[in-house]
Protein backbone atom coordinates (compact mmCIF):
# COMPACT_ATOMS: atom_id res chain seq x y z
CA UNK A 1 0.00 0.00 0.00
CA UNK A 2 1.00 3.11 -1.01
CA UNK A 3 -0.20 6.56 0.35
CA UNK A 4 -0.22 10.11 -0.71
CA UNK A 5 1.26 12.54 1.25
CA UNK A 6 -0.15 16.26 0.34
CA UNK A 7 2.82 18.21 1.14
CA UNK A 8 6.03 19.00 -0.15
CA UNK A 9 7.36 19.50 3.68
CA UNK A 10 10.65 17.97 3.87
CA UNK A 11 9.52 17.76 7.62
CA UNK A 12 7.12 15.69 6.85
CA UNK A 13 8.39 13.39 4.69
CA UNK A 14 11.08 12.49 6.78
CA UNK A 15 9.01 11.66 9.75
CA UNK A 16 6.36 9.90 7.15
CA UNK A 17 9.54 7.87 5.99
CA UNK A 18 10.52 7.24 9.32
CA UNK A 19 7.56 4.80 10.33
CA UNK A 20 7.96 2.42 7.71
CA UNK A 21 5.08 3.95 5.41
CA UNK A 22 5.67 4.00 1.29
CA UNK A 23 4.22 6.77 0.26
CA UNK A 24 4.45 8.96 -2.64
CA UNK A 25 4.59 13.19 -2.53
CA UNK A 26 1.97 15.16 -4.58
CA UNK A 27 1.71 18.61 -3.08
CA UNK A 28 -2.08 20.20 -2.75
CA UNK A 29 -1.41 23.97 -3.51
CA UNK A 30 -3.96 25.02 -1.15
CA UNK A 31 -3.56 28.27 -0.50
CA UNK A 32 -3.23 29.31 3.14
CA UNK A 33 -5.42 31.60 3.75
CA UNK A 34 -6.79 32.43 7.64
CA UNK A 35 -9.89 33.51 7.54
CA UNK A 36 -11.18 36.35 10.15
CA UNK A 37 -12.57 34.96 13.34
CA UNK A 38 -10.59 31.49 12.74
CA UNK A 39 -9.83 29.30 15.68
CA UNK A 40 -6.53 28.57 15.12
CA UNK A 41 -7.34 24.41 15.69
CA UNK A 42 -9.98 25.26 13.43
CA UNK A 43 -7.76 26.96 10.82
CA UNK A 44 -5.53 23.80 10.35
CA UNK A 45 -8.29 21.36 10.58
CA UNK A 46 -10.17 23.14 7.62
CA UNK A 47 -6.80 23.50 5.60
CA UNK A 48 -5.20 19.81 6.56
CA UNK A 49 -9.12 18.39 4.97
CA UNK A 50 -8.76 21.27 1.81
CA UNK A 51 -5.88 19.74 0.84
CA UNK A 52 -6.53 16.33 1.27
CA UNK A 53 -9.77 16.88 -0.89
CA UNK A 54 -7.61 18.65 -3.19
CA UNK A 55 -5.58 15.44 -4.35
CA UNK A 56 -8.43 12.56 -3.49
CA UNK A 57 -10.48 13.79 -6.16
CA UNK A 58 -7.97 13.00 -8.35
CA UNK A 59 -6.91 9.92 -6.81
CA UNK A 60 -9.88 8.42 -5.79
CA UNK A 61 -8.54 4.83 -5.11
CA UNK A 62 -5.69 6.39 -2.85
CA UNK A 63 -5.44 6.94 0.99
CA UNK A 64 -3.85 10.62 1.10
CA UNK A 65 -2.44 12.40 4.37
CA UNK A 66 -2.41 15.82 4.46
CA UNK A 67 -1.15 18.61 7.66
CA UNK A 68 -1.27 21.73 8.47
CA UNK A 69 0.83 23.73 11.11
CA UNK A 70 0.34 26.83 12.57
CA UNK A 71 1.89 28.84 16.05
CA UNK A 72 -0.73 30.81 18.24
CA UNK A 73 1.25 33.35 20.33
CA UNK A 74 -1.00 35.19 22.63
CA UNK A 75 -3.55 36.24 20.35
CA UNK A 76 -1.25 36.24 17.10
CA UNK A 77 -0.65 32.98 14.78
CA UNK A 78 2.70 33.38 13.92
CA UNK A 79 3.03 31.99 10.23
CA UNK A 80 6.23 31.55 7.65
CA UNK A 81 7.77 34.50 8.58
CA UNK A 82 7.90 37.14 5.56
CA UNK A 83 11.55 37.80 5.07
CA UNK A 84 14.35 38.32 7.81
CA UNK A 85 13.20 41.08 9.52
CA UNK A 86 9.56 39.63 10.07
CA UNK A 87 11.69 36.36 11.55
CA UNK A 88 13.30 38.46 14.02
CA UNK A 89 10.33 39.94 15.19
CA UNK A 90 8.49 36.44 15.72
CA UNK A 91 11.57 35.44 17.52
CA UNK A 92 11.34 38.48 19.91
CA UNK A 93 7.85 37.66 20.31
CA UNK A 94 8.26 33.97 21.52
CA UNK A 95 11.57 34.30 23.45
CA UNK A 96 11.29 33.50 27.01
CA UNK A 97 7.55 32.81 26.57
CA UNK A 98 5.45 29.96 25.93
CA UNK A 99 3.80 29.33 22.67
CA UNK A 100 1.31 26.77 21.22
CA UNK A 101 1.50 24.40 17.88
CA UNK A 102 -1.51 23.33 16.16
CA UNK A 103 -0.80 20.69 13.66
CA UNK A 104 -4.33 19.46 11.87
CA UNK A 105 -3.91 16.10 10.54
CA UNK A 106 -6.70 14.51 7.73
CA UNK A 107 -6.86 10.85 6.26
CA UNK A 108 -9.25 10.99 3.40
CA UNK A 109 -9.96 7.70 0.78
CA UNK A 110 -12.23 9.21 -2.10
CA UNK A 111 -13.56 5.97 -3.13
CA UNK A 112 -14.49 4.48 0.56
CA UNK A 113 -16.14 7.74 1.40
CA UNK A 114 -13.44 8.12 4.89
CA UNK A 115 -12.57 11.06 5.82
CA UNK A 116 -10.76 11.81 9.18
CA UNK A 117 -9.75 15.23 10.81
CA UNK A 118 -8.41 15.88 14.01
CA UNK A 119 -5.93 18.31 15.71
CA UNK A 120 -2.51 18.06 18.05
CA UNK A 121 -1.60 21.11 20.42
CA UNK A 122 1.77 20.95 22.05
CA UNK A 123 3.10 24.08 24.24
CA UNK A 124 6.37 25.07 23.57
CA UNK A 125 8.64 27.27 25.95
CA UNK A 126 11.41 29.07 24.27
CA UNK A 127 14.72 30.52 26.22
CA UNK A 128 15.00 33.98 26.40
CA UNK A 129 17.28 35.11 23.47
CA UNK A 130 18.96 38.29 23.18
CA UNK A 131 19.31 40.48 19.84
CA UNK A 132 22.43 39.33 19.08
CA UNK A 133 21.09 35.26 19.65
CA UNK A 134 18.54 36.29 16.78
CA UNK A 135 20.06 37.77 14.94
CA UNK A 136 22.60 34.69 15.01
CA UNK A 137 19.76 32.61 14.03
CA UNK A 138 18.13 34.14 11.30
CA UNK A 139 21.13 34.79 9.64
CA UNK A 140 21.08 30.82 9.22
CA UNK A 141 18.75 30.46 6.96
CA UNK A 142 16.79 28.18 8.99
CA UNK A 143 13.78 30.23 10.23
CA UNK A 144 12.26 31.50 7.06
CA UNK A 145 10.38 28.79 6.06
CA UNK A 146 9.26 27.82 9.35
CA UNK A 147 5.94 28.64 11.62
CA UNK A 148 6.73 30.45 14.20
CA UNK A 149 10.19 31.12 12.55
CA UNK A 150 12.25 28.34 14.00
CA UNK A 151 13.18 24.70 13.45
CA UNK A 152 12.43 22.23 16.62
CA UNK A 153 14.48 19.78 14.74
CA UNK A 154 17.07 21.97 13.28
CA UNK A 155 19.53 24.13 14.85
CA UNK A 156 16.51 26.23 16.85
CA UNK A 157 16.69 22.96 19.07
CA UNK A 158 19.28 24.95 21.59
CA UNK A 159 16.87 27.78 22.53
CA UNK A 160 13.89 24.96 23.41
CA UNK A 161 13.51 24.87 27.35
CA UNK A 162 10.76 22.58 27.17
CA UNK A 163 7.54 20.67 24.65
CA UNK A 164 4.85 19.92 26.49
CA UNK A 165 2.55 17.32 24.29
CA UNK A 166 3.76 15.77 21.10
CA UNK A 167 7.51 16.70 20.09
CA UNK A 168 6.58 15.24 16.30
CA UNK A 169 3.40 17.83 16.13
CA UNK A 170 5.86 20.93 16.79
CA UNK A 171 7.92 19.39 13.99
CA UNK A 172 4.87 18.96 12.07
CA UNK A 173 2.91 15.96 11.62
CA UNK A 174 1.96 14.30 15.08
CA UNK A 175 2.66 10.71 14.53
CA UNK A 176 1.15 9.28 17.65
CA UNK A 177 -2.36 10.91 16.48
CA UNK A 178 -1.83 9.61 12.68
CA UNK A 179 -1.16 5.95 14.05
CA UNK A 180 -4.43 6.35 16.07
CA UNK A 181 -6.50 7.80 12.99
CA UNK A 182 -4.69 4.74 10.59
CA UNK A 183 -5.92 2.42 12.64
CA UNK A 184 -9.37 3.89 12.97
CA UNK A 185 -9.32 3.59 9.85
CA UNK A 186 -8.43 -0.22 9.71
CA UNK A 187 -5.15 0.11 8.30
CA UNK A 188 -2.21 -1.38 10.98
CA UNK A 189 0.52 0.66 10.82
CA UNK A 190 3.21 -2.00 11.96
CA UNK A 191 2.17 -4.35 9.18
CA UNK A 192 0.87 -2.29 6.56
CA UNK A 193 4.27 -2.15 5.09
CA UNK A 194 6.14 -4.51 6.69
CA UNK A 195 9.77 -4.61 6.55
CA UNK A 196 11.09 -7.38 8.93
Amino acid sequence: MTFILASSSPRRRELLASIGIDFEVIPSHVPEEHRTGEAPEEYVARLSRDKAAAIAQKHPDRWVIAADTTVLMGDELLEKPADRADARRMLAAIAGRTHVVYTGVTIEHGSRCHRDTRVAESEVRMLPLSAEDIAWYVETGEPLDKAGAYAVQGIGAMFIESIHGSYTNVVGLPLALLFQMLRNAGIDPLTVNDRR
